[in-house]
């Protein structure tokens, strides 16, 4: 039922319309009264009506001042004005003010009952739209927090560019900007296993936890669908992240503790980059699977650092690019054929092998335009396949899982016979980009193609020109270095492969539209 307020002076008239007006039959409840738009106020106040029915002409306040101070401060009151006034400048003054209608006395009954009846399907349509709106909002909501999940995940596996992370942050009401990060692994388990878990219990417990990092902006939160919590924390200097961390940490056992659950945590080091979190995770992920790693001798860890040093990284990538299903056997060996026999028995080996290649793996589905999580499923049990590697046949299984997945969305793709050579000539240009004189003639030498043969796939297969490519590559780069660093604007052109300064602002404007120093005091 809407809630209708009548104001009206003459009591007879006032007692006529709330005693023989059929309210509920209109849709209304009948909640107050009041002879003058002074004593209404206060009262309009309090029942907050739909409707009000006001008389124009009261003494102390009359009804055009009381519709003028109603439509200020509760604007979605619709409005009836009963008036003795045919005069034009009263009607003019009461539709300025917005008022829904405009009855001249005497009314009748069955005329307020026709105008009330009208209100009550614009009430109702109003609040349709209302609550459509309402529920548009918390579907808008829900899928920014899905949207803010997937750039957390693929800022930890190392899956987007730092600028294209700060930009969509910003769109997503994230701030990632700082000088320091640093990557929390939150494992909860039930201290007896032999109790019954409940979830309700545990979810409860994780949104305590929740609860507890959205107090500081610097934190940001990642459930993942094997139960962990990740938090990914940003600040200004390393000191001041490790304090953040440990104060954080204790609020969050002290909770635990009151509970049958148990905490275990894996850290990583703070990072000077947000390129840099990935490697902040992996540490993280390789910790929270070796609690009693901190137990190891200073000689023992550096051993282990010693032969992960042997590993040439880039291997897993070009495999991933150029290799073949058949090929993995091959591949596997000569990565880590450098590593001593020994070393492979170490489980914080393995576990840094397992999860870089898992990085690269994801990085390379990212760049082919793949939804991680889709490609690679097993990224949601990633902490569970882990725990299960305790042999180098397991992790070749693992490994191999992963990898060969990832292949094969690679050769579903739509592949011209250019796809590669395309792809060299990219990689080409991210490497040597800095070079002002980078042009279309070298890169078409570097993949064996004639300039023009070349220019024509280029554009064919990437939908822009080369020199729209390479200038997009230098302006995402300045716009990270004008976002992540104090550097002058001459200075960043010189760094991105431009000689000469005006150029650099007229290209970046005519990009953005914006010109290097008003982008940067965007931020």
């Amino acid at each position: 039922m809407y809630k209708v307020f009548l104001v009206e002076d003459e009591i007879l008239t006032r007692e006529g319309i709330r005693d023989n007006v059929d309210w509920r039959a209109s849709g209304f409840e009948f909640c107050g009264e009041a002879a003058d738009g002074e004593i209404a106020l206060p009262l309009l106040r309090t029942t907050k009506p739909d409707v009000l029915i006001t008389d124009i002409k009261m003494p102390f306040m009359d009804g055009l001042q009381l519709s003028k101070i109603v439509r200020e401060r509760m604007p979605w009151v619709k409005i009836i004005i009963l008036s003795g006034h045919d005069e034009f400048e009263y009607a003019q003054e009461a539709l300025n003010l917005g008022v829904t209608a405009y009855l001249l006395k005497p009314v009748t009954v069955q005329k307020l009952q026709t105008v009330l009846q009208k209100l009550t399907e614009q009430l109702d349509e109003e609040r349709k739209k209302q609550e459509n709106l309402k529920s548009l909002q918390e579907q808008a909501e829900e899928n920014r927090a899905i949207l803010s999940e997937r750039l957390l995940f693929k800022l930890l596996m190392g899956a987007i560019s730092p600028t294209e992370a700060v930009e969509k942050g910003q769109l997503l009401g994230l701030n990632l900007i700082a000088r320091y990060y640093l990557v929390v692994i939150l494992k909860i388990e039930l201290k007896d296993r032999s109790e019954p878990y409940k979830h309700h219990e545990y979810q409860q417990i994780q949104d305590v936890v929740t609860g507890l990092t959205e107090k500081n902006p610097d934190v940001f939160v990642l459930k993942r669908d094997w139960g962990d919590l990740i938090l990914i924390i940003k600040g200004e200097t390393s000191e001041y992240l490790e304090e953040e961390r440990d104060l954080l940490l204790d609020e969050i056992r002290q909770e635990i503790t009151k509970t049958r659950y148990q905490l275990t945590v894996g850290i990583g080091s703070s990072k000077n980059q947000i390129a840099e979190i990935s490697q902040s995770f992996v540490e993280a992920l390789v910790n929270i699977q070796n609690p009693a790693g901190e137990n190891r001798s200073g000689l023992s860890r550096a051993v282990e650092q010693a032969e992960l040093l042997k590993v040439d990284k880039s291997a897993v990538e070009v495999y991933l690019r150029s290799g073949v299903k058949n090929g993995f056997d091959e591949f596997f060996q000569a990565y880590l054929g450098p590593l001593g026999e020994n070393a492979l028995k170490s489980n914080l080996i393995r576990n840094y092998i397992f999860v870089d290649m898992v990085l690269a793996t994801a990085k390379l589905v990212n760049d082919l335009g793949g939804d991680v999580d889709k490609v690679i499923p097993e990224l949601n049990s990633l902490e569970m396949m882990m725990s299960s590697i305790e042999s180098m046949e397991q992790l070749r299984e693992q490994v191999y899982k992963i990898l060969s997945g990832a292949l094969a969305y690679r050769d579903s793709q739509p592949n011209g016979q250019y796809t590669n050579l395309i792809r060299q000539a990219k990689e080409h240009i991210e490497h040597c980009y800095t070079d002002p004189d980078l042009s279309l003639n070298e890169v078409a030498a570097q993949v064996n193609l004639s300039a023009s043969h070349f220019s024509v796939v280029f554009s064919q297969e990437s939908g822009q020109t080369f020199k729209e490519y390479l200038t997009e590559i230098r302006i995402n780069k300045a716009k990270e270095l004008l976002r992540m660093t104090s550097l002058r604007a001459a200075d960043i052109a010189y760094q991105v492969g431009y000689n000469d300064p005006h150029y650099f602002s007229s290209v970046f404007k005519k990009n953005t539209g914006l010109s290097p120093i008003e982008f940067r005091s965007q931020i």
